[in-house]
């Protein structure tokens, strides 16, 4: 099993992702904002609450560096990588597929277990219907990602645009009680 789970993260590390990979994932981006923003403002969840001029400029940045490191890399490696076999590894589609949607599954109810246990700033925010949906979206789109690519780099970029945008404009960053 150690060999497997060795074998996908150095699979996923080494694959260094295209120009038209990074196309694809600016376009993952615009479709998840297509989707969140009018899901999030409509259910209330997402407001425009502070500009990162209000916030001091060390803060942001220790907020962006703790989005990339946790969320991002660590839940990228764990239910991409490790979770799911090596996209480029020759499994039948679908069979892929239907790990995804369980590793998709396990990310989904992963955050409320997370604000219930490790992470208490997260809580109520995590255990919220709109949010669970909004991550949802999320992590299907680093799962594609993931899986067109075989590359962990992309999924985690747009795991970490993703949550440092809702952090710095859109009311995350006081959701969480910061």
């Amino acid at each position: 099993m150690l060999t497997i789970l060795l074998s996908r993260l150095s699979a996923a590390c080494n694959t260094i992702p295209t120009a038209q990979d990074w196309l694809i994932s600016v376009g993952i981006l615009l479709i998840y904002g297509l989707i969140a923003l009018p899901l999030g403002f409509w259910q209330g969840f997402l407001q425009v609450q502070v500009s990162p001029e209000r916030i001091a400029l060390g803060t942001r940045v220790r907020i962006a560096l703790t989005a990339l490191v946790a969320p991002a890399v660590m839940e990228e490696l764990v239910f991409r990588v490790l979770l799911l076999p090596q996209p480029l590894a020759g499994l039948p589609t679908k069979i892929w597929w239907l790990w995804a949607i369980l590793g998709l599954l396990l990310f989904i109810i992963y955050h409320p277990l997370n604000a219930l246990s490790f992470f208490p700033a997260g809580f109520p925010t995590f255990l919220e219907p709109i949010f669970l949906i909004l991550a949802g979206f999320l992590g299907l789109g680093c799962t594609f990602i993931y899986w067109y690519t075989g590359s962990v780099w992309l999924a985690v970029v747009i795991h970490w645009v993703v949550v440092v945008v809702w952090l710095l404009w859109l009311g995350g960053y006081q959701k969480l009680g910061s």
